[in-house]
């Protein structure tokens, strides 16, 4: 009777826990939303990070084996060892998936240096070297992306994908929403303007519109001078949309300088004795 009274009992608490589980777990995942508990390592970085390292990691010394990772892909980059660089750095966020400045220079290692050195690799053909160089760009790309997962609308990481998106791939749509965002999120008016400057190159009656109402709005701040690309693309938008002429920006040609006049010296005239 007893046996059964605790097989009974074991059975409620068995029912117990399995019923909180659904609970603990939401409440774990409001906690690592809110940044405040680091998401589980998975057993996928046992091999990056061998026995020792995932054994610390475990313990709760993930910041310092972020930081030895990152020496090691340092390393790798003096070594030019892109695949080493790409997957000591992919651990390294992973141990420290909030660390912006991981994601930032992983990316960065892929889109600018590893790419370039694939392009400038004359040992190579050239239809290799641009596919590694289209290749690695993307890479970068994925890996703000996958950062942008963890601290969304970050504008450091939308800056840099915004950047990647414009100098190296040429895609100023994609370009410009990552300036907007970042801009909409903290960033400095720069990237607002930039934004307007990829959604000119577009020279779509929509983006042109929308190019046209925030360089108009600087313009209207002061931002006046002469040769600037705000200077530069204002008419050719005014051009594009109709605008009428009362109302276009008035481009203010420069002073000339003042001639010099092309005379002799006089020379201090002598008294005679």
């Amino acid at each position: 009777m007893k046996l059964n009274r605790k097989i009974a009992a074991g059975l409620l608490l068995a029912v117990a826990g399995i019923a909180k589980l659904p609970f603990e777990e939401q409440f774990s995942e409001e906690l690592r939303a809110r940044g405040l508990l680091q998401t589980p390592v998975g057993m996928d970085l046992r091999e990056g990070l061998g026995q020792m390292g995932f054994a610390a990691s475990l313990g709760g010394l993930r910041s310092l084996v972020a930081s030895i990772t990152y020496l090691q892909a340092y390393s790798a980059f003096e070594d030019t060892d892109w695949g080493k660089v790409d997957s000591l750095m992919a651990v390294t966020t992973r141990l420290q998936p909030r660390e912006v400045s991981y994601w930032d220079e992983a990316s960065w290692h892929q889109a600018y240096n590893a790419a370039s050195s694939y392009m400038r690799d004359d040992r190579l053909r050239a239809a290799l070297r641009s596919k590694l160089y289209r290749d690695h760009v993307q890479r970068g790309v994925e890996i703000l992306q996958e950062g942008l997962r963890f601290l969304p609308d970050h504008p450091k990481l939308l800056v840099k994908l915004g950047t990647i998106y414009a100098d190296r791939q040429q895609q100023p749509r994609k370009a410009a929403e990552a300036f907007l965002n970042a801009y909409k999120h903290g960033a400095n008016g720069f990237y607002e303007r930039r934004a307007a400057y990829e959604l000119f190159k577009l020279n779509e009656r929509e983006t042109d519109q929308q190019s046209y109402e925030i360089l108009k709005r600087y313009y209207d701040q002061g931002m006046k001078m002469r040769g600037t690309t705000i200077m530069t693309n204002m008419p050719i938008l005014e051009e594009r949309l109709g605008i009428p002429a009362e109302q276009r920006v008035k481009v203010q040609e420069r002073d000339d300088p003042p001639k010099a006049q092309n005379s002799r010296p006089r020379l201090p005239q002598t008294q005679k004795p």
